[in-house]
């Protein structure tokens, strides 16, 4: 009898080992924060990255036509199609869509100037969220009662004509569909394009673009994605979070943006490495061709902002310079959001990225440092 009770309690606690360390595993799979992807690439595309190190993906972009959300082609419906799949070997996966992008809004502040307008929008969104099996919609206009795209439309109205197209989306979509929007993250818009406080109780998500912070139609080089502030450099991811929690808002809802994408500037004189300087850009440049770009060969040196905790580079012989997010960089935001109870981060956009061992993959593993 003893012994058959020692072999019951050999077998019970080799039990509880193999239990806690299959619960430890599977916790491990749990990605601690939301770590969003942007898409602008099709179904077959989406298979050289790692889906896993995922849990949102962002297709981009739709349209509004009229003032109905639109899928523009045929090759677009397809794909939509391929990546909802993709939630039957990850099911943690989200899988939603993005409206309008850079230069890709151009009707919507008319288009939304009205309760018509706005109501069918919503319904609009919901047949396609549903056609499709998506998750959720990521609002992406840029941007409203300020001036965004060069000639698209912009009204002071736009603020709550945005705050009333939430209420409806929510209304339509019911509580369990995902409603984000791409934010701007410098100050024109942080004070005047969003009604924080009737907008975000609203909303899952606040997509902080803390990237182009220094856009193409500057003519002086800068950090376009700094995570804090300088003397020379007062926007950056910091400032914008800083300005969230001075308002009060729920800090659980903020996701910062990385780029995974550089801007590059020419005709910029030897001077602090080409940071701060005149120029004339250029170029924006992926990730995944950093290395032949910014070749030592053509003279470039990487150099690193200890105010900013940012990098940059610089050739003397090209006379050219380069902002972007790096290994470094993308670690330090995403240990940032961790340290600051956010609710994650995004980027501009995977195909930007090496399919293995890029920027997704830093990201990902920053996430379960301690």
């Amino acid at each position: 009898m003893k012994k058959l009770f020692l072999v019951f309690l050999f077998v019970g606690l080799l039990f509880n080992v193999f239990s806690v360390k299959a619960k430890q595993v599977s916790y491990n799979r749990n990605i601690p924060i939301a770590i969003m992807a942007y898409y602008t690439g099709d179904g077959t595309t989406i298979n050289n990255y790692r889906i896993d190190q995922l849990t949102h993906l962002i297709f981009s972009f739709l349209h509004v036509q009229g003032t109905s959300l639109h899928v523009d082609s045929p090759k677009d419906s397809i794909t939509l199609r391929q990546l909802v799949a993709l939630k039957n070997q990850y099911p943690h996966l989200k899988v939603m869509v993005s409206m309008g992008g850079w230069g890709g809004c151009e009707p919507c502040s008319a288009a939304f100037s009205t309760v018509k307008g706005r109501q069918q929008f919503a319904r609009s969104t919901k047949m396609i969220l549903d056609e499709y099996g998506l998750d959720g919609i990521d609002l992406d206009w840029e941007y409203p009662a300020i001036q965004g795209y060069p000639g698209h439309l912009f009204t002071p109205q736009d603020k709550a004509n945005f705050t009333d197209l939430i209420k409806r989306l929510r209304h339509a979509l019911g509580k369990k569909k995902i409603i984000s929007f791409a934010a701007g993250g410098f100050d024109e818009y942080l004070r005047h394009s969003i009604d924080w406080h009737k907008v975000v109780p609203m909303v899952n998500y606040v997509n902080l673009m803390s990237y182009d912070l220094v856009n193409g139609y500057s003519k002086v080089t800068g950090l376009h994605t700094p995570l804090y502030s300088s003397a020379n450099q007062p926007e950056s991811v910091d400032h914008a979070v800083r300005y969230f929690d001075s308002i009060r808002l729920d800090m659980h809802k903020v996701v910062i943006g990385a780029a995974f994408y550089a801007r590059v500037w020419t005709a910029v004189p030897d001077t602090n490495h080409g940071l701060f300087q005149s120029g004339k850009f250029t170029a924006m440049v992926n990730y995944n061709d950093f290395d032949s770009y910014f070749n030592p060969s053509k003279g470039f040196k990487f150099y690193w902002d200890n105010a900013s905790q940012a990098p940059y580079c610089y050739s003397a012989e090209e006379h050219a310079f380069g902002t972007f997010d790096d290994v470094r960089s993308v670690q330090l935001k995403t240990e940032y959001v961790k340290q600051h109870h956010l609710g994650g981060i995004m980027f501009w956009e995977l195909t930007c990225d090496k399919p293995r061992d890029g920027l997704l993959n830093a990201i990902y593993q920053a996430a379960f440092q301690k």
